[in-house]
């Protein structure tokens, strides 16, 4: 498939806003059971606002990807049948919750509502935090199915696609929220570099896994199928056309087997082992600059994961129009 930038940043950003908002509940709902020193308010606003704008700035991304984006609200019509149509409604709706929640902390809104058993308090914010995990991972669920529910692309039909989507957002999101809380919570720090390092290697596995498969894949279709000849030995000319199409030009990126090759171990070089040894030495020296390096890094790797996840992926329709792709 040819890989859309569009929706290249579009996945990626909305993945570290969804990672992020996750990290900063899951410290909230720690320190509601004492488990972890409780923050001031400002902490979880400001974080708030950073993953917002990470969702706003994936929301924009998308637009470029629409040929008439006046028409954009029609892409919720189809909500009972396309995952694309419940990404378009859980979206924005996750953005809304995110911007509730951190208003709710930079406010200072945040009644107490009930206490728990364990003597946790249920407030605004916990009931903000809880609708707002619901919903970032139907996020992920949706956006993962978007392209796992296609049959006809079997490197995207698997569950590792959904899983794989999950654990790299929400990886991206922890290892932005370490610097951040190297820059406003230090005491916050070591918690957070654990659970990206488990998440990051919990991606690595994924990732990994949907590799091997795809390398095993066997296709469907070949050319003696699709024209019914069993001859052992058929080439195609000619597609039929002088030039290219919007077939040749949305099915297939164009590249060679050699560069996917190096986009490849360029991504799991910059997506694992380089952010994590960056991670790894931030948290020793408590440097900031060093995490927020991590983050960088391992965004841009994630850009180029997802540029390879989009032209791995090989569209039937290739078999007839091999001559130009």
């Amino acid at each position: 498939m040819h890989p859309a930038f569009s929706v290249i940043f579009l996945t990626t950003l909305i993945g570290v806003g969804q990672g992020l908002f996750l990290a900063l509940f899951t410290v909230e709902s720690y320190a509601a059971f004492d488990l972890l020193p409780k923050q001031d308010s400002r902490f979880y606003a400001f974080g708030s606002a950073l993953a917002l704008g990470f969702l706003v700035a994936g929301l924009i991304a998308s637009f470029f990807h629409l040929g008439h984006p006046e028409r954009a609200w029609r892409s919720a019509a189809k909500w009972r049948t396309s995952w694309l149509s419940r990404e378009v409604i859980v979206l924005p709706a996750f953005m809304g919750v995110v911007f509730l929640y951190g208003a709710a902390h930079y406010t200072g809104f945040n009644p107490l509502l009930a206490t728990l058993p364990s003597g946790a308090p249920v407030n605004v914010t916990a009931i903000l935090g809880v609708a707002g995990t619901v919903l970032a991972f139907a996020l992920f669920v949706c956006t993962g199915m978007i392209y796992a529910c296609l049959r006809f692309l079997q490197e995207w039909h698997t569950p590792l696609t959904v899983i794989n989507y999950t654990l790299l957002g929400g990886a991206s999101g922890f290892f932005l929220a370490t610097a951040l809380a190297a820059l406003a919570a230090p005491e916050l720090m070591r918690f957070y570099a654990g659970w990206t390092l488990i998440l990051t290697l919990l991606a690595l596995v994924g990732r990994a896994a949907s590799l091997l498969r795809n390398a095993r894949l066997k296709p469907k279709s070949t050319l003696r199928t699709a024209i019914g000849v069993k001859h052992p030995r058929i080439v195609q000319m000619a597609q039929g056309a002088m030039g290219g199409s919007f077939n040749t030009r949305e099915f297939f990126h164009g590249k060679s087997a050699a560069l996917l090759r190096q986009v490849k171990w360029v991504f799991l070089l910059l997506v694992f082992p380089l952010p994590l040894g960056l991670l790894a030495g931030g948290v020793a020296s408590a440097s900031s600059a060093l995490l927020l390096a991590a983050f960088a890094v391992q965004y841009a790797g994630l850009l180029a994961e997802r540029w390879f996840f989009f032209a791995q992926a090989n569209h039937p329709q290739n078999l007839y129009y091999q001559a130009v792709s």
